[in-house]
């Protein structure tokens, strides 16, 4: 679009800028105004280096801190959310201009998906009990998905994108990691400190447990195959021991089950069952856990178990709903959630909204210690669920087609190819998407930048490698970001 020379030339003069700007503002004391340059380098960067911006918002995420209300109504993330918000009008800009950036990327199964999904959450909002709020939950869907899917297709279409893509967020996430575990530590690795010590990074535990848990299988599928080369290897490791020491000490138990049910599905994909046959167990599973969802839920009421004491009594407290809070404020979520659902079965209340809605939901038998009356504190504490009361039941059939379409491409390519390196980093991508699915039936965190990102990004990663990466002819015609 510019020559070399040309860029070259305003990339000069824009530094020249910046440093008389920052100048000026320092000598001034208007410490405020120093932001202003910064602005201008990242409005440098969207419009001539994309690439270099998705990269650098992914090293900001683990360091984001949420505002939950910053007048009118309105919460924000900084400084994450805006740049999400410009990236994406910058890739929509690009897409008008040059019809052809998008389309080879749009034509994939999975990116068709996606689009359907994202049309429902619009056809959904026009419904909406809460049309305002359905709308504003749409564009902060499309603000994660345009930069970091779309925009992450391309990106990933170099393959070292990919590395630059999981190191910028992994390595400021151990930095995280390391101020929580300090923290932790100097409280005496007490239970009740590992429910707020990742404040401000983290609203709470749960989150800062899924989104450890996502890159686990990520620095496994690093360590194996740089066994080869030992400042790699030793690199990885390195990152991988400071991941697990933060996955014990978040107390997430819904993590720790997720990444056993990761090492279980890789062992299935190890046994190289067919891809249909994958699906069909997944479909199988689901209508089982869908006809046995009232029997279960008495069983569970039966046991008698607390959220206390060493990792294996955590661990079985999953399942403990007569004496641990939490589990017991999920099925009040979960309860109120299916009482909505019923009422709207297939528009769903709207996009966004169950957390405004969900209060005269509640059954008084349900509450707990921590339910209000106000019902405004969380959400339906599940993805599948928040879905299906939100969006109906087209919503969640879109939802699930779209993570067996994911699967499907994800392990038909990994089958497919012989290269040690693509392999490594499909069944590390694939498996870190299995845990956050997995954490999903628990939890939902996709309204927020850290859990987000790496879920958009990492099925770019898939969705890239599926289509860019060919054997018989590596060096394919790729298009730029």
């Amino acid at each position: 679009m510019f020559s070399r020379r040309f860029e070259r030339h305003i990339f000069l003069e824009i530094i020249g800028l910046f440093i008389m700007l920052n100048a000026f503002f320092l000598y001034q004391e208007m410490y405020f105004f120093m932001a202003i340059p910064f602005a201008l380098v990242i409005v440098f960067m969207a419009i001539y280096r994309l690439d270099l911006l998705l990269i650098f918002i992914a090293l900001l995420v683990p360091f984001s801190v949420n505002f939950d209300d910053v007048g009118m109504g309105f919460g924000i993330t900084l400084p994450t959310e805006p740049l999400l918000f410009g990236s994406m009008l910058v890739l929509i800009f690009k897409g008008i201009i040059d019809h052809q950036i998008f389309s080879i990327g749009m034509k994939h199964p999975v990116s068709i998906a996606i689009i359907t999904f994202l049309t429902w959450i619009f056809i959904s909002s026009l419904t909406s009990s809460l049309p305002g709020v359905s709308i504003k939950f749409l564009v902060a869907k499309l603000w994660f998905i345009i930069p970091f899917f779309f925009g992450g297709i391309l990106l990933f279409t170099k393959q070292k994108n990919i590395y630059r893509f999981y190191w910028a967020y992994i390595i400021p996430m151990a930095g995280v990691i390391g101020y929580t575990v300090y923290r932790h530590y100097v409280r005496g690795f007490e239970d009740h400190p590992a429910h707020w010590v990742m404040q401000p990074f983290f609203k709470d535990h749960t989150s800062y447990g899924a989104i450890i848990a996502m890159y686990v299988p990520v620095l496994t599928s690093f360590v194996f195959y740089d066994k080869n080369n030992l400042n790699r290897f030793l690199f990885s490791t390195f990152f991988l021991l400071i991941f697990l020491v933060g996955l014990i000490f978040s107390y997430t138990r819904a993590a720790w089950v997720s990444v056993a049910v990761a090492l279980a599905v890789y062992i299935v994909i190890k046994l190289k069952l067919r891809v249909w046959v994958l699906a069909l167990l997944a479909l199988s599973m689901a209508v089982a856990i869908y006809l046995s969802w009232v029997p279960l839920m008495q069983k569970l009421e039966k046991n008698r178990q607390d959220a206390k004491g060493d990792l294996t009594e955590h661990v079985q407290s999953i399942s403990n709903v007569a004496t641990d809070a939490s589990n017991l404020e999920r099925l009040n979520r979960w309860s109120a959630a299916l009482k909505m659902f019923n009422e709207s079965p297939f528009f769903g209340k709207g996009p966004g909204t169950y957390s405004f809605l969900y209060a005269p939901y509640q059954s008084s038998a349900n509450l707990t210690v921590i339910s209000t009356n106000f019902g405004d504190s969380g959400n339906a504490h599940s993805e599948y669920l928040s879905i299906l009361t939100e969006q109906g039941v087209p919503g969640l059939l879109i939802w699930l087609g779209l993570i067996v379409l994911i699967y499907y491409r994800g392990l038909a390519k990994y089958y497919q190819v012989k290269n040690r390196e693509v392999r490594m980093l499909l069944m590390g991508t694939i498996l870190g998407l299995t845990t956050y699915l997995t954490h999903g039936f628990l939890n939902n965190f996709l309204d927020y930048d850290k859990a987000a990102i790496p879920f958009w990004g990492f099925i770019a990663v898939i969705v890239a490698l599926d289509l860019f990466y060919n054997e018989e002819k590596e060096e394919k015609t790729k298009p730029s970001t």
